[in-house]
């Protein structure tokens, strides 16, 4: 009987016997009936089958199998092949031959001699299911775009929370695998640095379909586990997830958090969660937008010092034809993932990795919408990049992706147009313009809808009539930022008008799509972040994803709409679009974000 190690699981080949008897990696069981318990393992010195037993295993080698159960990431012990054997079934007595045994944990990852860990990232193609899947229906659509903002009207919610409720992980590419529990129960998740909770599906999810198309957490068979209960509830764009808190180690790579409070999900309602290629989210934001105030893994990481320094960073693979998906690096910075220095900015809020952003350039030309400033976030758990929809549609405009049109957009250009632009001319404050033209009321920083009340004492009549009036003042805004940045360009009156009421029919879907015709990538602008008195270049062909191969190819902008109301907005989010092309660094221990282009 010879013992190897095949594709990470202890492998036992018998004289006679064609197939091996196979000791998987969890529970350590045998093919089929032959099993033995890890008690029998960790207290004697005798390995007991069903039909027989192996014996011989020293002290010293039991120690190294209980640190390798409990989580080390390798075991080795040699022994002396004829003080091993194993009587199988009929009583023959068979020596065991083994030589100098290795087994690896099957996590993907590794810690150099550099003192940095690795985790490998898997990457997935988009594929059209995703694509079917992350699709708002007509009235969800109308409701965000009279909203501005992605929540329902009733919802009371600070800035944070509303932006985790937006996330969309449906087109989300790159993942990771992760152990919970001792010994470890394997997981694929998102590295998410805009959200901060960790989450699986609980082997107590009995009514949510998707739970049971993923591995579910099973605490009766962790030795480690420890009750907690709380209940636990996280709302985001195109699903949600509910549970309670629970207590267990988490294995990432080589390294093991201890005693980590995560989210064991009892439910995850809707089409999000079922057709998703991931099981769960592994949140690397901050506390101060943890659910339930759980410490974050990254928060125990670097308080049980399990890593050199208090810095992750992002390396992404964006070559479509390779299959390695990229790397997370915790405990600094690998060299061979950049090129250049970084960039760096401070954090100017936690809860996300927050920092300030300048102006947003299409062929080097300002859109003058960050001209003076706005807030960004480095999120890996975005797939795209979202930002405000008066900037987004201009970037439509020039890309010629598809979009909505917005009446309400169309009649403020036709009925207030001329007079916005004579009050701009006119060196009138752009913030102040919408409420000189009776669309907007400004409150000293900002306009806000008027909320002009309606005669008809009907609720529905109201409601609409207060989503018209809000929707024209938003409408009013953006139309100011195009014609501000027109006529600084010299444009006549005509020309600002028809480019404005263009604009007004390519106004991106909240958080969705728009499609761009794949031919025509040669002739789409480079558009450009300023970010740290830096300009970061993106090329048509890092912004534009595809979807599909061949002549069924279709093209997609790398853009979508988010619209956060002041004072967290008005706010982009640079997601794996973003970071693909650029080596994302999060150091925790000075709160900055760094940036260089990707090796």
């Amino acid at each position: 009987m010879v013992c190897h190690r095949l594709n990470g699981r202890l492998s036992l080949y018998i004289s006679g016997r064609e197939e091996p008897l196979v000791f998987e990696e969890l529970g350590w069981a045998v093919e089929r009936s032959l099993s033995f318990s890890l008690g029998d393992l960790l207290s004697s010195t005798s390995i007991l089958l069903s039909s027989g037993q192996c014996s011989g295993f020293d002290s010293a080698c039991k120690s190294k199998v209980r640190r390798y159960i409990l989580g080390e990431n390798h075991l080795d012990c040699c022994f002396d092949p004829s003080a091993i054997m194993v009587t199988v079934s009929g009583g023959i007595a068979i020596p065991l031959l083994l030589s100098i045994l290795v087994l690896h944990v099957a996590f993907p990852g590794s810690s150099a001699s550099d003192g940095l860990v690795r985790i490998g990232l898997r990457k997935k193609p988009l594929d059209e299911n995703s694509r079917l899947a992350t699709r708002f229906s007509e009235k969800e659509i109308r409701d965000l775009m009279s909203r501005r903002f992605g929540l329902r009207g009733d919802v009371e919610s600070n800035g944070d929370e509303d932006i985790i409720s937006l996330k969309n992980y449906m087109n989300a590419q790159y993942f990771g695998e992760i152990g919970i529990g001792t010994p470890p129960q394997k997981f694929t998740v998102i590295f998410d640095t805009g959200s901060s909770n960790l989450w699986v599906p609980s082997s107590k999810c009995y009514f949510s379909l998707a739970c049971y198309f993923h591995p579910k957490y099973k605490s009766e068979v962790s030795n480690t586990y420890q009750r907690n209960g709380k209940p636990a509830d996280i709302q985001y764009g195109t699903g949600a997830i509910s549970g309670f808190f629970s207590e267990d180690h988490v294995t990432i790579g080589d390294l093991i958090v201890k005693d980590q409070e995560f989210i064991e999900a009892t439910r995850e309602p809707g089409l999000t969660f079922l057709v998703a290629k991931f099981d769960g989210i592994l949140g690397l934001g901050f506390k101060e937008i943890s659910v339930g105030e759980a410490v974050p893994v990254w928060y125990n990481m670097v308080e049980q010092k399990l890593i050199r320094e208090p810095v992750f960073s992002f390396w992404f693979n964006r070559n479509a034809d390779d299959g390695e998906g990229g790397e997370i690096v915790f405990g600094g910075i690998d060299p061979n993932h950049y090129k250049g220095e970084h960039v760096y900015v401070p954090v100017t809020q936690k809860g996300y990795w927050q920092f300030n952003m300048g102006d947003l350039l299409i062929d080097g030309k300002s859109t003058g919408y960050c001209a003076g400033g706005c807030a960004a976030i480095a999120d890996s758990g975005t797939s795209l990049i979202a930002g405000p929809t008066t900037a987004v549609a201009e970037i439509n405009q020039q890309i010629g992706a598809s979009g909505i049109v917005s009446q309400e957009c169309k009649a403020v250009v036709a009925q207030y147009g001329k007079q916005i632009i004579r009050l701009l001319m006119l060196q009138t404050k752009p913030i102040k313009v919408c409420s000189q033209v009776g669309l907007c009321a400004f409150n000293g920083a900002h306009g806000v809808s008027t909320g002009i009340e309606n005669v008809v004492a009907d609720e529905n009549t109201e409601a609409s009539a207060h989503l018209h009036s809000e929707a024209m003042c938003n409408s009013c805004e953006m139309a100011v930022v195009w014609m501000q940045n027109q006529l600084l360009r010299n444009q006549t009156e005509e020309r600002v008008l028809n480019y404005v009421d263009e604009l007004c029919e390519r106004l991106p879907s909240p958080m969705g799509e728009s499609s761009v015709d794949c031919a025509a990538l040669d002739s789409m602008p480079v558009i450009s972040f300023t970010i740290g008195a830096k300009k970061f270049n993106l090329k048509p062909e890092q912004y534009i994803l595809k979807v599909g191969e061949g002549g069924q190819a279709q093209c997609i902008s790398g853009f979508t709409a988010l619209d956060v109301p002041p004072p967290r907005g008005p706010l982009w989010i640079l997601g794996d679009v973003f970071m693909g092309v650029y080596h994302t660094v999060f150091d925790y221990g000075n709160l900055r974000v760094g940036f260089a282009p990707a090796a």
